[in-house]
């Protein structure tokens, strides 16, 4: 139809990238590509065995480290009583679900194993007066500790350091594998750049 405008196509988008085309033979794959493939697939594989065994070894080390801390935390600490010297601040929804959960620093009054008084900041429930006792853990300097970890507090410690583990072996395959590339790389340069300085050797006409 005359006078009718034709609506621009727009350019079709980059060809999907063929990420086997090393392990094709074709005129323009290079011996450093073929080296860089089968690195790649060592590494994959490496990755591949590496992940669960360095998790498992992370977990459990980190397992059995944590318990190893808790008992003899517990040993070491025990329990004695403190008087607080000062009001804890009321949490401002009396009653609520936030308000059980939330605790205060308040500064509190203890006698330690060596029978010296001492004064140390704790953290208490909201609301409580100056003059009310509280339970609290004292080490064997004297201080006030915190309570060992319970066992789902320790596995999840542990469950942490597997999964860094298992994350750092990750990023040390793709690391190697970038490294591989980049020297790879380098050397075809290197090669690219005598191969041209030797043509352009043959080109030079003398006077």
């Amino acid at each position: 139809m005359a006078g009718e405008t034709v609506r621009a196509e727009p350019p079709p988008g980059p060809p999907p990238r063929d990420v086997l085309w090393r392990w094709r033979r074709n005129p323009l794959r290079r011996p450093a590509d073929v080296v860089l493939a089968w690195t790649g697939l060592v590494l994959l594989l490496t990755v591949l065995a590496g992940v669960p065994a360095a998790a498992l070894w992370a977990g459990d080390t980190a397992l059995r480290h944590y318990r190893e801390s808790a008992e003899r935390q517990a040993r070491t600490h025990h329990l004695t009583t403190a008087v607080l010297l000062r009001d804890a601040p009321r949490h401002p929804e009396p009653g609520s679900a936030e308000a059980r959960e939330t605790r205060y620093p308040v500064t509190v009054r203890y006698t330690p194993p060596d029978g010296r008084p001492r004064t140390a900041r704790t953290e208490v429930v909201p609301g409580l007066r100056a003059g009310s006792t509280v339970r609290v853990r004292v080490g064997p300097d004297g201080r006030l500790g915190e309570p060992p970890p319970d066992s789902g507090e320790i596995r999840s410690r542990a469950a942490g350091w597997a999964l860094l583990a298992a994350m750092g072996v990750a990023a040390a395959g793709a690391a190697a594998y970038r490294v591989a590339g980049r020297a790879l790389e380098r050397r075809n340069l290197a090669r690219w750049d005598a191969a041209w300085a030797a043509a352009a050797r043959s080109w030079t006409i003398s006077p």
